[in-house]
């Protein structure tokens, strides 16, 4: 104890949701406690309410730190792409990592405010890949400048999170994946932009 140096701010935080990662990677959500947090971590439970107020809000800062962008895809073509993103997002979702995110989905219900955190996560990071490929293909000449918005980009994936959610299943069959991409995505794509052409 007396040549332990106590650690502050940055230093103390990265400490917690270190062991927050661990816990929740090691007993998923339901064993993620600030008790286990703070023994882990080498600290006490006021040092972890000072910054998180409650469980759920350091599961999603946790979950957060382990959900790792994936490598975008280049196929060269707008479907190609468009279907790879699909199939990264529902191996994500089959994964253990996956099983995490549906747990603090789950557990959020109706509190906005968590949702919103969660929503850092999977709403602007999950514009940002739909909207590069996307960009890429009006570059290609693929697509109108006009397709490039972002409830254009992610129509895809909010379609997906819907077979997860009405279906209640952990993994979508790819062929539900392709309809998804040549059914609606493809066709909601080319057909922006097809009026000022017209015109």
């Amino acid at each position: 104890m007396a040549g332990q140096t106590r650690r502050r701010g940055a230093a103390l935080e990265e400490a917690i949701l270190h062991a927050a990662v661990e816990e929740l990677t090691g007993a998923g959500y339901a064993g993620l406690t600030m008790d286990k947090v703070a023994a882990r971590a080498g600290t006490n439970k006021n040092a972890i309410y000072r910054r998180w107020p409650n469980r759920l809000a350091l599961g999603i800062a946790a979950y957060k730190q382990l959900a790792k962008t994936a490598p975008l895809p280049d196929t060269g073509e707008l479907r190609g792409d468009a279907l790879e993103l699909l199939r990264q997002a529902n191996r994500h979702w089959s994964s253990p990592l996956g099983a995490v995110l549906r747990e603090l989905l789950a557990a959020a219900g109706g509190a906005t405010e968590f949702l919103a955190q969660l929503q850092d996560q999977s709403g602007d990071a999950v514009a940002a890949p739909w909207l590069t490929v996307l960009g890429r293909a009006v570059a290609r000449g693929e697509a109108a400048p006009e397709a490039l918005h972002p409830r254009v980009a992610t129509v895809a994936m909010v379609l997906l999170r819907n077979e997860f959610m009405a279906r209640g299943v952990p993994t979508a069959p790819d062929d539900v994946l392709v309809e998804i991409v040549d059914e609606v995505y493809l066709p909601l794509v080319r057909g922006r932009g097809q009026g000022r052409q017209r015109g």
